[in-house]
């Protein structure tokens, strides 16, 4: 399934991409530093919810008490949430 998070507090404005299971995909930030928000999306490319919170859950941008990196894994997590809830329910 295809999400798209608004990540806070920092520069980037959108955050898309795919989850399939556990499994995250096809990652996009919109603004930000291109550059380095492009390597971040080509190197957890197709790592677990779990694998991504393990390398960035916690990493800081300056002195923001958070990261574009930080906030991808916040985004998965929660997007990862609200699809194993939504799937109860409909059971």
């Amino acid at each position: 399934m295809r999400c798209e998070m608004t990540p806070q507090g920092v520069c980037s404005s959108k955050i898309c991409f795919d989850l399939n299971g556990n499994v995250v995909t096809n990652i996009e930030f919109t603004r930000g530093c291109n550059g380095n928000l492009k390597a971040i999306s080509k190197v957890v490319n197709g790592m677990t919810v779990e694998q991504i919170e393990g390398y960035f859950r916690g990493n800081t941008c300056g002195m923001k008490g958070t990261s574009c990196a930080d906030q991808l894994a916040r985004c998965v997590r929660k997007a990862y949430d609200e699809a194993q809830k939504n799937a109860a329910s409909a059971m």
